[in-house]
């Protein structure tokens, strides 16, 4: 029985892996594992170099008879995204991921893996460090903050990288072969609050809701999931006026990438009024079962009492921003109608907190329709500014336009077909690749995405197939073989 992801097969991916989960890498903290892959650099003799962003960008001279290939760049993102069971002490700043095997699946502990793109980034360094693979000329791009903002890639100039071929390696189902993806922009809004002393003779309680499974808010916005905000406020539009209920804290969701799993809200209640609140808890979960049990078998929403506050915010504060995130849409506003099943035009309503004497909340619109993905952000925006928060949208990246003439998709679906005889799925994803950012300085670009099966990825869930692990990388040596001659 295997212990250990680093008896895996190919072992030389896998070791590598093993390395990035020993060194801190939330997004805006990648740098000692970016020194750690430095010095694994200076250990093989591979060139090595930081752009002006921070990105890493490695380099291997082709191998013998292979010199008058195309040149190739495969890439991905070194950040991951820090998600942790609440009951969770992992510290992401300090402590390993601690990983484990079951059932054919590599994952982790209570906390997010980073498969997510750290299989994709090791693949392509296990690559550079091997002396017995056929290859063309090579660069490795390792792109810095792609989960919370792609400055990375934002920041990525021309004249850095000399290949004509792009490999991007952060898709999440092997066999499947991305040609496009969707752009994306961040909505905030900011509302100011008013403070008020907690009525007398009350007592006050967190209501919260967790056991969510959230996901990636672009792969999982179309399955159906329990949105942790949403949820909290639901409850909270109903029973506010009737159960004379005072708010003093909003705190849900992390991450304005993921959707959120949990959800806490400070409560004060009369304590005439606590029998009712219960039975309309129980009420409210049933309701909540009944809507999401088929796929939130785990959702809990409880009542757990706290110390009396100081202040509470005041009943049009509160109503400000419960009303207004009511009425902000949340999921999918419209399905591609030229790719069937993918999702065009969505939205995540990521975060609803608290801050000294404000709440903030943050989306993050997606589409593969820049002029749609505009247009819902301003949306979104109007039902915030409606209700009196300063808005801003900002952050926005374009998505990445299909190309019906690539060659090296000719190339690669040849090579696949060859190798597994069966076609790869030619798709495109409702999630926010770098491709569309990284091909504005190098519009010569041709470019692929590929990657092994991944599961969950920006929830603790998240795992990775390890069978297809080793499917992605023969896949990608043998693609490697294949890359045409310079024109």
């Amino acid at each position: 029985m295997t212990a250990t992801i680093t008896e895996l097969k190919p072992s030389s991916l896998w070791n590598v892996f093993h390395l990035f989960t020993q060194h801190p890498r939330p997004s805006r903290h990648e740098e000692a594992v970016l020194c750690a892959i430095e010095a694994l650099c200076d250990e093989h003799g591979l060139h090595h170099v930081r752009d002006d962003i921070g990105n890493l960008i490695i380099r291997k001279p082709a191998t013998a008879g292979m010199e008058n290939r195309k040149g190739v760049v495969m890439q991905g993102h070194i950040d991951m995204v820090p998600q942790k069971n609440a009951d969770s002490a992992h510290d992401f700043l300090t402590d390993p991921i601690s990983t484990y095997i079951e059932d054919g699946w590599v994952s982790a502990h209570g906390t997010t893996l980073g498969a997510d793109n750290g299989i994709g980034v090791a693949a392509a360094l296990a690559v550079l460090i091997s002396n017995d693979i056929e290859h063309g000329p090579l660069e490795l791009l390792i792109t810095i903050d792609e989960e919370s903002g792609m400055t990375g890639a934002y920041g990525l100039k021309s004249g850095w990288l000399e290949s004509e071929i792009l490999l991007n390696l952060d898709t999440e189902d092997e066999g499947e072969l991305y040609v496009g993806c969707a752009g994306g922009v961040d909505i905030s809004a900011e509302f100011k609050m008013q403070w008020q002393m907690p009525p007398q003779n009350s007592i006050a309680f967190e209501l919260a809701v967790r056991g969510l499974r959230g996901g990636h808010s672009g792969l999982d916005i179309d399955a159906g999931r329990g949105n942790a905000n949403k949820i909290a406020n639901r409850f909270l539009l109903e029973h506010m006026e009737p159960l004379g209920l005072s708010v003093f804290n909003f705190n849900g969701g992390t991450l304005r990438n993921a959707i959120p799993r949990e959800a806490f809200t400070g409560i004060v209640i009369p304590n005439d009024q606590i029998d009712a609140m219960h039975q309309a808890i129980d009420e409210f979960k049933a309701n909540m079962l009944a809507e999401f049990g088929s796929v939130e078998s785990n959702l809990s929403i409880e009542l757990i009492e706290q110390p009396l506050p100081s202040r509470v915010y005041d009943t049009t504060s509160s109503l400000a921003v419960i009303r207004s995130v009511a009425a902000c849409v949340h999921g999918v506003t419209r399905m591609s109608p030229s790719f069937e099943g993918v999702v065009e035009t969505s939205n995540n309503l990521a975060i609803v907190k608290s801050e000294a004497d404000s709440v903030q909340v943050l989306c993050l619109t997606r589409s593969l329709s820049d002029s749609a993905r505009d247009d819902l952000a301003r949306s979104v925006a109007a039902t915030f500014d409606l209700a009196g928060a300063a808005v801003t949208i900002a952050g926005e990246y374009p998505g990445w336009k299909p190309d019906p003439d690539s060659h090296i998709l000719t190339v690669m679906s040849a090579v696949y077909e060859s190798m597994y005889q069966v076609t790869p799925k030619v798709k495109v994803i409702h999630a926010g690749l770098e491709c569309g950012l990284l091909g504005k300085p190098y519009p010569h670009w041709d470019m692929i995405s590929m990657g092994p099966t991944i599961r969950h990825a920006h929830s603790p869930d998240e795992k990775v197939h390890i069978e297809s692990v080793a499917k992605f990388w023969d896949y990608l040596l043998e693609c490697l073989k294949h890359i045409p001659e310079k024109s």
